[in-house]
């Protein structure tokens, strides 16, 4: 496992887990601009044994007025779908992706949902392929599970609560910094950020090679960040990078999901 902390694992280490019946690795690839992009690319070939995790489909919600684009999956739903990796409570599950925010959503919404035994692939797939690791094309077949998601409400804020100013909340727009200053909007009807919030941009997290900075690297990053930060994006995917990088760090903070 990496020795940076206890989020996250190197290849090496998953690949000494591909026959651990208590393992599921999961791909979590995906492309805003192409909805198809995660599955295409889990078939032309993926970690061995990987199961697929679709954002729109099984890392998102129903969306609503005030939900954002990806609102956060309905919990049974969810479950069923886990389950049908065969998640229990002794599960490890392993994220991993080609980007960095797929794997961290996972991360995160597991860990909402009340389970604590995730872990994010450090690199994502290309440092599986690095390592001189082979890719397979077969899916796993449906297990049987026993997963029941106890969410933790206090790991989240709502709009009622950014709107509170007695909450003297941080906010932390994780967008790049051009969509924070509202000089392009490719994505969202409004340009522009919440009021009062301060920008750090998720990608700012990764070194060239796509693997979290290191610990000490992260602490200094975030030392200086005020009481209760909340972390938010354009619809509380992107930003979970943040949450991961700043639990690296050592610092709690809590996911605006509506980005």
């Amino acid at each position: 496992m990496s020795e940076k902390n206890r989020i996250l694992v190197d290849a090496p280490w998953v690949k000494s887990k591909l026959q651990d019946g208590d393992v599921i690795i999961v791909d979590c690839r995906y492309n805003l601009m192409d909805h198809d992009y995660g599955m295409k690319e889990y078939r032309k070939g993926h970690i061995p044994g990987a199961y697929f995790l679709d954002l729109e489909s099984h890392l998102s919600g129903q969306k609503g007025k005030h939900t954002g684009r990806h609102p956060l999956p309905d919990e049974q739903q969810f479950a069923e779908r886990m389950n049908e990796m065969g998640m229990n409570k002794e599960s490890t599950v392993i994220a991993y992706d080609d980007e960095g925010s797929g794997s961290a959503r996972l991360w995160w919404i597991l860990k909402f949902f009340g389970h604590d035994n995730v872990y994010i692939l450090d690199g994502g797939i290309k440092s599986w392929i690095d390592s001189g690791y082979s890719l397979s094309r077969d899916a796993p077949e449906k297990r049987i599970g026993n997963f029941n998601p106890e969410p933790r409400y206090d790991m989240i804020v709502d709009m009622d609560q950014l709107k509170d100013e007695h909450m003297n909340l941080c906010l932390i727009d994780s967008r790049a910094s051009e969509r924070y200053r509202g000089e392009v909007e490719p994505i969202d009807p409004v340009a522009g950020h919440i009021p009062g919030s301060i920008n750090m941009d998720y990608k700012s997290n990764f070194d060239e090679t796509g693997k979290y900075l290191p610990g000490d690297v992260l602490k200094k990053k975030f030392k200086d960040i005020p009481k209760n930060p909340v972390v938010y994006c354009g619809s509380g995917v992107t930003a979970c990078v943040n949450v991961v990088a700043m639990e690296i760090a050592g610092k709690k903070v809590l996911l605006y999901p509506g980005g």
